[in-house]
């Protein structure tokens, strides 16, 4: 059974076609077919959906499993849609109809798809600093950097202590861990991480033993007197997407590997199961976990082990080639932000007796989607 509506407005065609008791909706040349049941579930009538807030008023065992179109009429830029059996009435924007096969802005802003990968350091030279009164004026082209390339740098930022936390807070919440609000990279006595030590650092990413990992990061720097202890960044994204052209084993390897990552202190027992590379439903590159030092070696058969470390080797051949890592000193008032999920950081060696003290702190990229959100918006 079918019937056909249809209107012609300013500068708009739209005829809509009932067909089986579903929707099918042409605007110019752009057609869409709309299930009954989902039409719906997302009708904006008070009824349906809270005033103000647009929050559903109902669950879906409240809707008639047999939800059908029972007749539709197109008025102006409206399509005004009746439901059976229950007589539900409902009023819908054309546009919004056509618009709702699109994500969200920044919906997908996790995956690789929605990144500019680097896989040199030359790439993403020379740096942009963001001075701190520019940033606090608006911040959008700084958080946007943390999207598309990863990382952000802010100079000029205060040096007094906790002066971290307060940039987070421009964009987001901050997110506790073990390790308390804020955590001092400096030289410790008894350093329970190697990053409190003078030690170099080899690229990693944070926390890969939290589920979830926290996503952003902050390292704040205090004051810098030593020699060496320069920063590093490298871009896991990219280097995992060289690995799935050069070598598609290996990279399926490392995406369907379980890994242990572990973490043991006096205060804090921490563990989770995930492979080095994950991938979202649509198959792309949406998060890395590396960190040696917290991962704990599959036990696994001695062919299936010799191929698991055999891909092992060649992602961190990537990850470690000197051309892919970024390098930078932090000097005080300087500020990186970064994506956990995607960068790895490192470190080069420095005097433990130096005067070299950062503070971080960590973050997620929900508050700064949105935030960044907001700001275009604007």
């Amino acid at each position: 059974m079918s019937n056909m509506y249809s209107h012609v407005g300013e500068n708009l065609s739209v005829s809509a076609l009932v067909v089986d008791g579903d929707l099918h909706l042409r605007v110019g040349d752009t057609q869409v077919d709309i299930a009954a049941i989902w039409l719906r579930d997302s009708c904006p009538c008070p009824e349906s959906r809270g005033v103000g807030n647009g929050q559903k008023l109902f669950n879906i065992v409240d809707l008639p499993a047999d939800t059908q179109v029972e007749r539709v009429r197109i008025v102006g830029r409206n399509v005004e849609v009746e439901f059976s059996p229950d007589g539900h009435r409902g009023v819908f924007d054309v546009e919004d109809l056509i618009a709702a096969d699109a994500p969200p802005r920044l919906a997908d802003a996790r995956s690789e798809s929605a990144k500019r990968l680097w896989r040199k350091a030359s790439e993403v030279s020379p740096l942009q600093w963001s001075a701190w009164s520019d940033y606090l004026a608006d911040p959008a082209p700084a958080l946007r950097a943390v999207v598309d390339e990863g990382f952000a740098l802010l100079t000029g930022v205060p040096t007094e202590l906790g002066q971290v936390v307060a940039v987070a807070e421009t964009f987001g919440f901050v997110r506790k861990t073990n390790y308390g609000t804020i955590f001092d990279v400096r030289v410790e006595e008894n350093p329970v991480n190697l990053a409190f030590t003078g030690l170099a650092i080899s690229p990693h990413t944070d926390n890969p033993y939290r589920d979830p990992v926290p996503t952003l990061q902050l390292l704040h720097c205090i004051h810098n007197s030593t020699v060496g202890g320069e920063s590093g960044l490298v871009d896991g994204f990219a280097a995992a997407a060289t690995l799935r052209e050069k070598d598609p084993r290996a990279f399926d390897i490392l995406t369907s590997t379980p890994v242990t990552f572990r973490f043991d202190s006096a205060d804090a027992h921490l563990s989770t199961v995930a492979p080095m590379i994950t991938l979202d439903h649509s198959g792309r590159i949406c998060e890395i976990r590396f960190n040696n030092r917290s991962m704990v070696a599959p036990r696994l058969e001695p062919d299936v082990s010799r191929e698991f470390y055999n891909a092992y080797r060649t992602f961190a051949e990537l990850l470690y080639a000197p051309d892919a890592q970024l390098n930078f000193q932090l000097d005080a008032g300087d500020c990186l932000i970064f994506d956990n999920t995607r960068l790895l950081h490192a470190r080069t060696a420095f005097a433990a007796t130096g005067g070299r003290h950062l503070q971080g702190t960590y973050a997620d990229l929900d508050g700064l989607l949105s935030a960044l959100h907001i700001h275009e918006e604007n």
